[in-house]
């Protein structure tokens, strides 16, 4: 994030104004739980949180929604119940959010959730008759949904968390843009045309500097 605030020509800083904070948030979680090895891979994403920010409520609600879909199938099983519930828990308040009936869930939360019967079922009692609220959601589990998928992926026994907090990452700042730009589509199609500084303004020769330090092209 600190290279987030250069490329947008703020000061030095890992919480810019130019990124949303949650975002920011899973960003830095991601990098400080990635190895060294995969670490300049994330740099590639840098111009595509560039700008991406707002107060819509629906984008804490995305974010966290995102981050508790990658967690839930590789988690250990104590998460995968906390995860189903915040995914339960964010789709709840999208549906709010946007006028759709209770219990509509997108169809990659369902596929998630189908992956962990055992879990989904106790989500499913656990939640009934609790009502989650927009401001409580955005103010209190979204963070801590997203502080526990990633710090669950990175301890996962899996042979290399690294691609999936990479792809965490990717899909989330995809989210966020669609919510964003919806006429425009998905905003990142991969992770190298994410290193051409769009749809955000960067300035070239700071990406230019950004790239030589990180070891990217470009």
């Amino acid at each position: 994030m600190e290279f987030a605030s250069y490329l947008a020509g703020e000061r030095w800083s890992d919480h810019p104004s130019c990124t949303h904070p949650l975002l920011a948030g899973l960003a830095r979680l991601v990098n400080d739980h990635t190895s060294d090895t995969a670490r300049p891979r994330l740099a590639e994403l840098i111009p595509s949180v560039i700008g991406l920010t707002g107060d819509d409520p629906r984008l804490d609600a995305r974010i966290a929604l995102c981050s508790a879909r990658a967690a839930l199938p590789v988690v250990a099983h104590e998460r995968q119940l906390a995860m189903a519930v915040s995914i339960l828990s964010a789709e709840h308040v999208l549906a709010e959010l946007e006028g759709r009936p209770a219990g509509d869930l997108d169809e990659r939360s369902r596929q998630a959730l189908a992956q962990v019967p055992d879990a989904t079922r106790w989500a499913y009692t656990f939640g009934r008759g609790v009502r989650v609220s927009p401001k409580g959601f955005r103010r209190y589990a979204a963070p801590n949904t997203v502080q526990l998928a990633v710090r669950g992926i990175a301890q996962a026994c899996v042979p290399d968390p690294d691609p999936l907090l990479r792809d965490l990452l990717a899909d989330a700042i995809d989210d966020c843009w669609s919510l964003l730009r919806p006429a425009a589509g998905t905003a990142i199609e991969s992770a190298a045309e994410a290193a051409e500084p769009a749809p955000a303004a960067v300035d070239p020769a700071r990406w230019a500097d950004a790239c030589r330090l990180t070891g990217l092209s470009a």
